[in-house]
This record gives C-alpha cells, structure tokens and sequence, in this order.
C-alpha cells in the first residue's frame, strides 16, 4: 500500500481519468467526516464535522485546512435542498452547485428500481449552466454521477484490491472521467452522503 503523505496537492481537472480513495472517517478525534487521497497516497480533500452527522452546512477543505466548498442545506426548501459555494462565503455569486432529489415519476421509476435519484445544476460561468444526475442502488454503497446526455463523469463504490479483496464499508473508490473538477465532484459526493446520512 501507498504511503499517506500529508502535503497539499492542488484541486484541478486532469486530462486522464483519476482515481481516489475515500475513507469515510475524519482525521480528526470525535469528529464525523472523510478523507480523500489521490493514487500515490496523499492527502487531497478532507471534510471534518464537529458538531454531528447529517448538519446543515459543511466544508469540504485541502490537507491545509483552507476551506474550498462550504455546503449548506437550504433550511426552507419545499424539497431537500443542497448549495455547494466556493470558498467560505455563502454569496449568489459564490455558488457553484446545486443538489435535490428528483420528485415524481422519475423517483417514482428509481425507487421501483431500487434506485435513489438526485438532479444537480452546475454553473460552470455567468452564462452556462449544465446538469448532472447522481443516482445509486439502495443495495449497494455506490453512487455514478452523468451528465444530460448520460456520460459517465464519475462513480464511487466500495475499493476493491488488486488481489481482489473488497474492503471495508468505509473504504471506497473515486473515479473521476478526464477534464472535470476534482474538487466539484467531491462536493457532489459529500452531498450525497449527507443526504443518506453517510456523514
């Protein structure tokens, strides 16, 4: 196994695919979260909760502790609701994303399927948005993120060796497709967690 070293490796997009690990503990005592590391062990993205699972806003940091993502729940939301904002300010400039579970007969169809559906608006500028939906089976820790015309842009599910051990629940695989944000990928995924009260 690689060995973790803690130095800061910068949140970008890469034009090959990329996979992580996530251990879904905090590196902190007491506290709920996650931690992510690239393919050669090292610390790219933490996420540290002191108060208690399922909160209502969450940060998603660097191994430096400097705040990339602040995630809030929308408190007066008819649906569940999730805003993910760069940085720490929680500004309508700032916000990059936004998360809620599909309703109707889409999630009528998933949960037929076993399925667990949520749609996501991303801005990638002033002026373009685009949508990815994240879905996975109530049967399995997994979760594939596409985009509108149903490209793969990332998956998570359960790390399996190379000798072909499956791991332990909270020890999962990343997989993200070329030329897409890291770190907006990690925050689509803390998301999900949050709302199956994974963190």
């Amino acid at each position: 196994m690689a060995k973790v070293h803690p130095q800061l490796v910068a949140s970008c997009t890469s034009s090959k695919q990329e996979v992580f690990t996530l251990w879904m503990k905090s590196l902190i005592m007491s506290s709920n979260g996650c931690a992510v590391f690239d393919s050669n062990g090292r610390i790219v993205f933490r996420v540290d909760n002191y108060s208690h699972r399922c909160t209502t806003q969450i940060c998603i940091m660097d191994v430096t502790g400097q705040v990339l993502f602040t995630i809030v729940k929308k408190k007066f939301s008819l649906f569940a609701t999730w805003e993910g904002y760069r940085s720490t300010t929680s500004s309508k400039s700032s916000k990059v994303f936004k998360v809620r579970k599909l309703m109707g007969i889409t999630r009528i169809l998933g949960c037929f399927r076993g399925y667990s559906i949520c749609k996501a608006l991303i801005k990638l500028d002033e002026d373009f948005l685009c949508e990815y939906k994240m879905e996975n089976q109530s049967s399995k820790q997994s979760c594939r993120i596409v985009d509108a015309f149903g490209g793969l842009v990332a998956e998570v599910k359960r790390k399996i060796t190379t000798s072909g051990v499956v791991l332990g629940e909270d020890v999962l695989t990343m997989v993200v497709e070329p030329h897409i944000d890291h770190s907006l990928i990690m925050g689509l995924v803390v998301v999900f967690g949050l709302m199956h009260h994974k963190l």
